[in-house]
């Protein structure tokens, strides 16, 4: 039982750190809105995001530069910008790195 509490918290936890790199791989499907993120990341991955943590990573992703907002009737959908883009070209370069990384720091955890 602890074990399983463990497992949802790390898994919670590694969707936390890259919601905006899922984010971003949506959006190169089409636009988005918060509440579409919400439920994607649910239904994906059975993990409720609340309100606060989506909205405010989406503005951040806006600030940024990777991702624009507009108004669409009365919501506001975002799209993935050009810079947007060229980010998620050089995660999906890296994403085998990234992949070898976790390996070994589950490796580590083992020994």
């Amino acid at each position: 039982m602890a074990t399983s509490k463990l497992t949802e918290k790390l898994r919670k936890r590694v969707i936390q750190n890259f919601m905006d790199i899922l984010i971003l791989t949506e959006m190169k499907k089409g636009s988005l809105s918060g509440y579409d993120v919400i439920g994607i990341i649910h239904r994906r991955f059975g993990v409720l995001m609340s309100s606060g943590t989506v909205y405010s990573l989406l503005y951040s992703l806006e600030r940024d530069g990777l991702i624009k907002g507009v108004w669409n009737q009365r919501k506001r959908l975002y799209v993935l910008s050009d810079k947007g883009e060229q980010n998620i070209k050089t995660i999906t370069r890296a994403s085998e790195e990234i992949q070898n990384l976790l390996k070994n720091i589950t490796l580590l955890n083992a020994t």
